[in-house]
């Protein structure tokens, strides 16, 4: 059983698949497992997954088509075998020593459960349009989950950060009952709520994966739903934990979700010409 799984639920990643395997198997963590499973895309992204097939890492597995990104993610997931898990995207990047770093810091702290880096925001390309995203407002210390599910409700965005960013226990996971697509735009952050609420949370203060933003992903098709998605989460949370999370939390975290939505609109907006990968 490898110490640390990778995994990639990938679907429609032509463009982007290679670099987001190689990233991984560049990784210098002495023991870990990357499993890759794709979900029926209907380009060429099984041909280039197969490129990657003799490397005795790796792990490549189909998804019937069918049922949305959780069917994938829980796909790929219960494949994996290690003790901790990392989710990439197949269109994101991870950069040098991300396995060994977050790896290193669950070893060290027994108590927690899942640990966040920032990332940047990338264009299809992989040319950064935002440096180091992530971590607002969060302490940078050990601190209960349920005291960062509160800071990400009062900021009204993803304050972990995308799967690449963050690796958590399998177990706990699976305890949580697995990845969780109540609110779709929202399956990570949910899922990391639901294992927060079972431990601590760790922030490491260092850019540890690229968040590539393209036409084919399916957040930017969200875009429009992303703030009532946002309102969704955040009430279902005060549910989960009301004496930490107040009324007024959630409020805050509502208005600033609504800001949110226009601001990523006008991200989309004006970096459309460099969300094609022959941009």
């Amino acid at each position: 059983m490898p110490r640390l799984s990778v995994v990639i639920p990938a679907f429609n990643n032509a463009d982007f698949i290679a670099d987001a395997v190689r990233s991984v198997l560049d990784q210098d963590h002495p023991d870990f497992e990357l499993v890759v499973a794709d979900h029926s895309s209907t380009d060429d992204t099984r041909a280039v997954l197969e490129t990657f097939a003799d490397d005795s890492r790796v792990t490549l597995l189909n998804t019937p088509a069918g049922g949305g990104a959780e069917a994938n993610w829980r796909r790929v997931s219960e494949a994996a075998t290690g003790e901790y898990l990392k989710l990439l995207p197949g269109d994101d990047l991870l950069y040098p020593g991300a396995l060994r770093a977050h790896s290193d810091a669950l070893d060290a702290h027994p108590g927690v459960v899942l640990v966040s880096s920032p990332r940047d925001i990338l264009d299809a390309r992989g040319r950064v349009t935002i440096k180091k995203r992530g971590l607002q407002g969060v302490a940078r210390r050990q601190q209960p989950g349920v005291e960062v599910i509160r800071q990400t409700v009062r900021r009204g965005t993803n304050v972990f950060g995308e799967p690449g960013c963050v690796t958590m226990r399998r177990e706990t996971l699976e305890q949580a009952g697995g990845w969780d697509a109540r609110f779709p735009y929202l399956i990570d952050q949910t899922s990391y709520s639901k294992v927060l609420l079972r431990g601590d949370y760790l922030p490491i203060d260092h850019a540890y994966a690229g968040f590539r933003v393209n036409q084919g992903q399916w957040s930017v098709a969200l875009v429009n739903e992303q703030a009532t998605q946002a309102k969704a989460y955040h009430a279902w949370c005060r549910e989960q934990a009301p004496d930490t999370i107040s009324a007024s939390d959630v409020w805050l975290g509502n208005r600033r979700a609504e800001f949110m939505a226009l601001a990523r609109r006008a991200y989309y907006t004006l970096n459309r010409p460099r969300m094609s990968a022959a941009a």
